[in-house]
């Protein structure tokens, strides 16, 4: 709690009427720690415009507007960007900022800058302290004075020493249910309800021009049913993308798939096989255990993989390191 008193005194100064350009503020800690409620009480706390939005999700909304502007052949695009946003707002929340691409890595900076100089508070969370952000990415030399403009221009807090809420929550539980009936769905709400509190909303990912619906998503814990994941059109990048939005991943009624349902098994096949090697928190109720979901069609031999690491992924070793 003595961070959110600390950005709530620090709020004071952030609205206070100097004209001083306001400076923002950059929470980092490890995954797991706090962070994201940390931020929402601190938005709830704000009598002022603001908006909460995954850093993922703005910077998505951020390009789409730059391709719309400079398809006005305006001189500079990122301004009347800018403006949107200081017209509706005084206060701008994002969470789990991350740099992967370097798109984003080249935009970010100049962004920044002018979102504060149009007068704009600027929130963040992150799992990396600014100078571990684009480590080893590509031509991360010019993206080092984004890193100088965060330390002289941000409050910037660490969020230590504290265990991640999310694997006490669920650390020593089940996390396969099977078979599908009413107890184990009622296993599934109530893991749910402790890592969300039944708050969530839904959530758009758009990778590559597609978009893809997370229909319950909150704080990086994730929640579908199996054929709103497995049942779509979805690719290996569309997976990867999908898990690396997440730190939980939880999947209802997973069914005994048969040779009728190869596209479905090659999907969580794939699915599997981000998660795995991503190591989040795999949770999931299914009609069999995992050796018993794809026995006959292609690929079922090869299946077996697959159910050795729905296997792993139950171990008190895996739960402990994911």
């Amino acid at each position: 709690m003595r961070y959110v008193f600390r950005l709530k005194k620090r709020r004071k100064l952030l609205f206070s009427k100097s004209p001083v350009t306001p400076k923002g503020i950059y929470v980092w800690g490890g995954v797991g720690c706090g962070k994201s409620m940390i931020m929402d009480m601190f938005v709830a706390s704000l009598k002022v415009a603001v908006r909460r939005v995954h850093f993922h999700s703005f910077m998505q909304e951020v390009q789409s507007s730059l391709n719309l502007a400079r398809q006005s052949k305006v001189k500079d695009a990122l301004v009347p960007v800018v403006k949107k946003i200081t017209d509706e707002l005084n206060v701008i929340a994002l969470d789990e900022l991350q740099i992967k691409d370097i798109t984003d890595a080249m935009i970010v900076g100049r962004l920044f800058e002018a979102l504060l100089k149009g007068g704009i508070t600027v929130v963040i969370t992150s799992n990396r302290s600014p100078i571990d952000l684009y480590k080893n990415g590509l031509n991360r030399d010019l993206f080092l004075p984004f890193i100088s403009f965060i330390e002289a221009n941000f409050d910037v807090f660490e969020v230590s020493g504290v265990k991640d809420y999310r694997q006490t929550l669920i650390a020593g539980d089940k996390v396969y249910f099977s078979p599908l009936n009413l107890e184990n769905r009622d296993c599934m709400d109530l893991i749910w309800s402790n890592l969300t509190g039944n708050s969530s909303h839904e959530f758009t990912l758009t990778f590559k021009g597609r978009e893809i619906r997370f229909p319950f998503y909150k704080d990086g814990v994730a929640r579908f049913d199996f054929f709103e994941i497995c049942g779509q059109m979805l690719g290996p990048g569309d997976y990867l993308a999908i898990i690396d939005a997440v730190r939980v991943l939880m999947i209802d009624n997973i069914p005994q798939l048969s040779r009728s349902n190869f596209n479905e098994a090659k999907r969580f096949v794939t699915l599997i096989d981000a998660a795995y090697e991503s190591k989040i928190r795999f949770i999931c109720s299914a009609a069999a255990e995992p050796e018993m979901l794809y026995t006959e069609g292609e690929g079922s031999f090869e299946f077996a993989r697959t159910a050795s690491r729905l296997r792993e992924m139950q171990s008190k070793t895996w739960l402990n390191a994911s």
